[in-house]
């Protein structure tokens, strides 16, 4: 069996997989019961922290010690793990949307699950993979509670809705993803 195919079982993969499709498929009757008109940000987001959340367990093994002892270089492999979540949640994103038959914002799918995968990295390196879900799930509830977005701190406690092009946002998501993946690629996940 191939080292990628293992890895992928280790980090239960295949369950992951399975919560994102089931929580897009539990988003888009959601949808369709009323949640929103086409330009709300909501929905969309919260089936990225969904999706985000569901494969923050593959973040860490079943052995911890095991994964910084091994001969191989960890540090590409968790960094690509990390980008490759947050290309997976992002394509989910944007084929529910399409098949959907809602325009399909290549901007800010991109911008939100950088972002989202950037904070559950970090809750992986600081608690570990049990409560990795932890800072995007926080982040995500007082974006949704916080007053409309008129100053720069507002802006960037709610850039998960904010539309797509907003500096405040957009740098909030990039900062976010850079430090949660370089954090992450560089210690792995808290024992």
């Amino acid at each position: 069996m191939r080292w990628s195919a293992l890895y992928a079982r280790s980090r239960q993969a295949p369950a992951s997989l399975a919560a994102v499709a089931v929580g897009a498929v539990a988003l888009c009757a959601l949808a369709r019961l009323g949640g929103g008109g086409p330009g709300d940000p909501r929905l969309a987001t919260l089936l990225l922290a969904a999706g985000a959340t569901a494969l923050s367990v593959g973040l860490g093994g079943q052995d911890l010690a095991l994964d910084r002892t091994a001969a191989i270089r960890w540090m590409p492999r968790r960094a690509l793990h990390v980008l490759l979540c947050a290309a997976l949640i992002g394509a989910v994103l944007l084929a529910v949307r399409t098949a959907g038959g809602q325009p399909a914002g290549v901007e800010f799918t991109v911008r939100n699950s950088a972002g989202l995968m950037g904070l559950v990295a970090i809750g992986a390196a600081w608690g570990g993979s049990p409560y990795a879900w932890i800072p995007p799930f926080a982040w995500l509830s007082a974006s949704l509670v916080a007053p409309p977005a008129t100053d720069v701190a507002t802006q960037v406690l709610t850039w998960m809705l904010l539309p797509p092009g907003t500096p405040a946002g957009t740098w909030t998501a990039v900062t976010l993803a850079v430090t949660g993946t370089a954090v992450y690629a560089a210690g792995g996940p808290r024992r």
